[in-house]
């Protein structure tokens, strides 16, 4: 068992320099030119937040792992070789937490604030948000952990008499206690009145680790489940919507011509923006405005990369055509896969949790029967599942800020994607990552059995006075579902329709 905790540890150290180390190179390739040689400060916390909300994902699959350690001991307590996962959870999530709610927004309002003011008074115009933040934030969990920081737990009191030590030992379906005449135990023939709730104060840290959990279950809930419909069918309609052809010159520039005059219009529009951003009038017209400026721009661009595939250029013109097509065939290759595992997992949440008793441990079943082939195999699969749904709150998100634009829309493009947004999009990995840890808890709760993950996200969050009542009847799972159902049909009635840029906007001027 030594033996075993010492490899474990040495993986867990090497998997988190190669996550470190995966996430510098994709701040490097991500990162706009202008950030280049600049900003570090933000650039640190990108990759520090990256890398916790990555950890803490991988730290699922440990937990198991780890519990398999001590699976020989005779008794829990006669192995102390494990590694001390409770106390690694709690750290990681409060450190997420403080990312989240504290040194993000502040790299945020200092990396946006004013160019023209001196680094102090940007320094001190970000402190004053965070602390009031801080402030508030502190009153709001001290006042809630006060009045209703316990968990409620039903437990049922049992008594029994006492029986002569048997001189034979003769147990079946029939006397299944010990003692002469006993056909059943107590807590069998207990009555339903000797049931009882015994109350207790949770510990602070995990109250925190459950609020940031309700909240990020509420954007996990909204941007998973219309993302775990629109990861698989926007590439397959992505493939489906591909140039079948390369246009000839004529349309190449007709079709550019009519490009740069939205691209005109919209220099005009932001313009016109700007000049009010100046003259103090920043109202919520003006930044409904900037919003539907920001989805013209992306969308804009996604008619110029297209137009660009639909008339290489250059030298190599026919490879980079041949390059295009490969590239949709493996976004159709992708999204068929990528369906397969929306489809499961959807199936898993209606089988295993929303259907009381479950029909089926379904994809529990399948990550025990993959151990058995190999012993990594399973926790390989179940780290792809759980990393999918993260992928899915990415997805979700970006769909919901182009179609409805009520959130700012920060994209990440290879070479081209600002500080603000890398901030902006790590904020929301981190966030929802305890949600998805969570969620995959309670969804393979019959494979991630018996451990510290399931202490903290299952018996101890899911009997929180308040919250429990969330879980105890599903809320968040069924809305998940519900929202995946209806971008499902959305898709379908429209998905296989190209948006336009408008080029109209309702300027306050």
């Amino acid at each position: 068992m030594g033996d075993f905790n010492l490899a474990l540890v040495i993986v867990a150290i090497v998997v988190c320099v190669l996550v470190f180390i995966f996430n510098i190179y994709l701040l490097i390739n991500y990162q706009h030119p202008d950030d280049a040689n600049q900003a570090y400060f933000p650039k640190f916390v990108v990759v520090l937040g990256l890398s916790i909300a990555a950890i803490s994902i991988l730290m699922l699959p440990a937990d198991v792992a780890n519990r398999h350690a001590c699976r020989h001991a005779i008794y829990n307590g006669a192995c102390n070789l494990t590694l001390p996962m409770k106390d690694l959870w709690l750290a990681v999530y409060i450190a997420d937490a403080i990312l989240v709610f504290f040194i993000i927004p502040f790299a945020m309002f200092y990396y946006e604030g004013d160019q023209d003011k001196s680094v102090g008074k940007r320094i001190k115009s970000a402190l004053l948000w965070v602390i009031t933040t801080a402030i508030v934030c502190g009153l709001v969990l001290g006042i809630l952990y006060g009045l209703v920081g316990k968990v409620n737990f039903t437990v049922m009191h049992l008594s029994s008499g006492t029986a002569s030590f048997p001189s034979t030992w003769e147990f079946s379906a029939s006397q299944s206690c010990i003692g002469n005449n006993a056909r059943q135990c107590s807590a069998y023939s207990a009555s339903p009145s000797s049931e009882t709730t015994w109350s207790m104060r949770t510990t602070f840290p995990e109250y925190v680790v459950a609020l940031a959990t309700i909240v990020g279950s509420v954007l996990f809930t909204i941007f998973g489940g219309v993302g775990i419909a629109c990861l698989p069918l926007g590439l397959i309609f992505s493939f489906i919507r591909r140039p079948k052809a390369v246009i000839t010159r004529s349309q190449y520039i007709k079709e550019a011509t009519e490009l740069g005059k939205k691209a005109r219009e919209l220099k005009k529009a932001a313009d016109a923006l700007h000049q009010e951003e100046r003259s103090g009038s920043k109202g919520r017209k003006w930044r409904k405005n900037v919003k539907a400026v920001e989805k013209e721009v992306l969308l804009l661009e996604d008619d110029v990369k297209a137009l660009e595939e639909m008339y290489p250029q250059g030298e190599k013109a026919e490879a980079a055509w041949a390059m295009t097509v490969l590239g949709y065939l493996a976004k159709f290759v992708l999204g068929i896969l990528g369906l397969i595992v929306s489809v499961a997992w959807v199936a898993h949440i209606v089988i295993y949790l929303l259907i009381d008793p479950p029909l089926s441990p379904f994809l529990n079943e399948v990550f025990i029967k993959l151990d058995d082939v190999w012993g990594l195999l399973g926790t390989v699969a179940f780290t792809f599942f759980c990393f999918y749904l993260l992928l899915a709150v990415i997805a979700g998100a970006m769909m919901l800020g182009l179609r409805l634009v009520f959130i700012t829309i920060h994209p990440m493009k290879w070479g081209a994607t600002l500080m603000n947004s890398f901030l902006f999009n790590v904020g929301l990995i981190l966030l929802c990552s305890i949600s998805v840890i969570q969620f995959c808890a309670t969804a393979f709760a019959y494979y991630a059995q018996a451990t510290a993950a399931q202490e903290i996200f299952g018996h101890t969050l899911q009997s929180l006075r308040g919250i429990k009542y969330l879980y105890k009847y599903n809320v968040f799972q069924i809305a998940f579902i519900v929202l995946a159902g209806l971008t499902f049909v959305y898709y379908l009635a429209f998905g296989w329709r190209r948006k336009k840029p408008s080029g109209r906007f309702q300027l306050s001027s």
